[in-house]
């Protein structure tokens, strides 16, 4: 059964629930009740459901920026492991040293110039950048350490080599919509449902009413975008950046 389904059949299970009930409890009540002496309760479901669903908001905005900031910290640790290898292949021979270096910065060149679109118009990671590193853990591994200097550099060169190889994983997997479809459908309908009981307020044409519930809309919809917009942290306006890697490789030429 799809989640989808399940969905419609709670939504209309509670539904059908609370009208019985009040279908029942109306037909109990007497010839002689006076409604006015009964609270009105539409002022107050409105403002619980604009408190349930700004809770909703909240949750929603905070879970997108979340995962920007987890996706900028996975730039910073792959940037960071990258230079630790270019760094500590210092102890190598300058032939190998030379060559590791060379394939880091092809690596870091593909990634920001090339890549980084691929990320952010596609989400997802490219092969050839999979053939990069793959290169730069061939150049590390491969290697036979000739000297126990070059012996105590060879596995903390590896164990970055796989620093790399997890957040290239985690890069990637970021790198599309986090928000799944049933949460927008709730935020939509929810958006949907808290406009709309402006209407049921008995909202007149006055300037001050019509500004509030102008404003009001505006900020639902400006709130929308801003978690639409966080909701691909590689791919729209306020984006994780190729910062990281244009710090700590300088001397390239990285469009960034």
């Amino acid at each position: 059964m799809s989640e989808w389904l399940v969905l419609s059949l709670a939504m209309a299970a509670a539904c059908a629930v609370v009208l019985s009930i009040a279908f029942l409890n109306h037909r109990r009540i007497g010839e002689d009740d006076d409604p006015n002496e009964t609270p009105d309760v539409i002022e107050y479901m409105t403002m619980m459901i604009g408190v349930i669903y700004a809770i909703v908001l909240g949750l929603a905005i905070a879970g997108v920026w979340e995962g920007r900031g987890a996706a900028q910290e996975y730039v910073r640790q792959e940037a960071q492991a990258l230079h630790e290898i270019s760094v500590r292949s210092e102890v190598y021979p300058a032939e190998v040293r030379a060559r590791i270096r060379a394939d880091v910065d092809a690596y870091v060149t593909y990634v920001v110039n090339t890549e980084w679109k691929v990320m952010a118009e596609q989400g997802e990671l490219t092969d050839r950048g999979a053939q990069l590193l793959e290169r730069i853990r061939r150049d590390v591994t491969d290697y036979v350490p000739q000297s126990d200097h070059e012996g105590q550099a060879y596995q903390p060169l590896v164990d970055q080599v796989a620093v790399v190889d997890d957040v290239r994983s985690a890069r990637g997997d970021s790198a599309g919509a986090t928000m799944p479809g049933v949460v927008w459908f709730g935020l939509i309908a929810g958006a949907l449902v808290t406009v709309g009981l402006i209407f049921t307020l008995q909202i007149r044409r006055s300037f001050r009413e019509m500004l509030l519930a102008g404003l009001f809309s505006a900020l639902i919809a400006f709130l929308l975008f801003l978690i639409w917009d966080f909701d691909a942290p590689f791919g729209r306006g306020i984006s994780a950046t190729a910062e990281p890697f244009l710090n700590q490789f300088s001397h390239l030429d990285l469009g960034g």
